[in-house]
């Protein structure tokens, strides 16, 4: 048979969970459309956060709750042996769900400026979480095999960039055991369902947050030569910020410049005295965050200073986050593990992107981490759409729609997988 053809086939196999796991899905599938129903933006995740710690001390985690403001860990000590955290993410989006599932989310929310907005796991941090519990229940009810301790942790806010770092100032690896690995899954919405991508190293970018308010002299829109106006040096700021990647950027090294977001006046016809912009910055190697944004900053300066603005932009980095770095030694161990357990053609090679995840800053105290894909796309649907070239909604879409037991019970198996290989093995 051709690849795809033995993929296919490959996919509705679950080799490496217990009989018990038959009967997981069933379990695992309300729990899914709830929470994709009933999502919660970053830090306002209580009702989430209830129903993780609730699903974990019926397995017999002690747990504590409101880490890091919202977030959950679950301990459960085996016997001897390594501690290996299991991470997921609670957190939705402002998104307006357009998918017409029968559980789609119709939840409205005020966020954090004061405003009521859509939300939606646009993402897939349901998938994470079902995911998540399905593995905390099979390594629970199935202690014979390992030897250890075991450390589930809940955490908000990943989509703003603030929970892990919330978690580890609140003490995740001090009150808690400080973990001898720490695992996680994301869905990806470029492979098919019933897939892990695993990759070495670099996974993720960098990610920096830069505000810039540029300050001019407003007046009268009819007389722009009696004001200095501050809409037009934006621009061009905007326009000479993509020389940046374009013209001062190796194209060996990846780097993204975006402004994701402009806003200055009130009416056609004033000139307003100053106009703000957000950014996102993304890169992989330190020297070239550090080249773009002393970029920004320049570029910034010196188109105020040659339109002769009363005074010199603000330029502000409001947050970071570091580069996601697989570790290789487990990352090569997992690797093994899956394609013993789940076959070779079940475990494809992952493809780093530009997207950011605060998943990096476990890593930082010395931390081992690893994150793997999880296939995200109905197997046919993602073939026809490889052969006549069709686009898939993907994450952070309206229309993105997982397709869930596949996912989920291949996150399941991923994050048990990874587990049990690096615990101890039970007497």
């Amino acid at each position: 048979m051709r690849r795809s053809a033995c993929l296919a086939a490959s996919l509705t196999m679950f080799v490496t969970l217990p009989a018990s796991a038959e009967s997981l899905w069933p379990v695992l599938q309300p729990l899914y459309e709830d929470l994709h129903a009933n999502p919660e933006l970053s830090f306002q995740e209580t009702a989430t956060a209830a129903k993780m710690a609730e699903r974990l001390k019926a397995l017999g985690f002690d747990v504590a709750t409101g880490v890091g403001r919202t977030g959950v860990v679950g301990i459960l000590k085996n016997g001897p042996g390594p501690t290996v955290m299991l991470r997921t993410d609670l957190d939705a989006l402002p998104v307006e769900e357009k998918t017409g599932l029968p559980y789609a989310s119709k939840a409205t929310t005020t966020n954090a400026a004061g405003e009521t907005v859509p939300v939606m796991h646009a993402c897939g941090h349901d998938v994470h979480m079902t995911a998540w519990v399905g593995a905390a229940t099979t390594l629970a009810n199935d202690r014979k095999r390992w030897s250890g301790t075991l450390m589930m942790v809940g955490q908000p806010a990943e989509e703003v960039g603030g929970g892990a770092a919330a978690m580890l100032a609140d003490g995740l690896f001090t009150r808690f055991p400080k973990p001898d690995v720490a695992l996680a899954i994301h869905d990806n919405d470029s492979m098919p369902a019933g897939t892990v991508g695993m990759k070495a190293g670099p996974l993720l970018a960098s990610a920096d947050s830069v505000d810039i308010v540029v300050y001019g002299k407003g007046g009268h829109g009819a007389r722009p030569h009696k004001t200095i106006d501050p809409i037009v040096v934006a621009a061009k700021i905007v326009v000479s910020l993509q020389t940046l990647v374009s013209r001062e950027n190796d194209p060996f090294d990846p780097a993204v410049v975006t402004v994701g977001s402009i806003h200055g006046g009130t009416k056609h016809n004033i000139i307003p005295d100053d106009v703000r912009l957000q950014l996102t910055v993304r890169a992989y190697k330190p020297e070239v965050r550090d080249r773009l944004l002393r970029g920004i900053e320049r570029i910034a300066k010196a188109e105020c200073e040659a339109a002769n603005a009363p005074k010199p932009p603000d330029v502000k980095v409001v947050d970071s986050t570091p580069v996601t770095v697989n570790d290789a030694a487990l990352a090569a161990r997992v690797e093994a593990a899956l394609r013993k357990n789940l076959g070779g053609a079940r475990v494809l090679v992952a493809i780093p992107i530009m997207g950011a995840e605060d998943f990096s800053l476990y890593a930082e105290p010395g931390v081992p981490i690893l994150m793997m894909w999880v296939g995200a796309v109905n197997p046919e649907t993602f073939e026809r759409a490889r052969r006549d070239g069709t686009i898939l909604p993907g994450l952070h879409s309206s229309l993105f729609a997982p397709d869930p037991q596949p996912t989920i019970m291949t996150g399941v198996e991923a994050l048990v997988t990874a587990a049990r290989e690096v615990l101890g093995t039970a007497r």
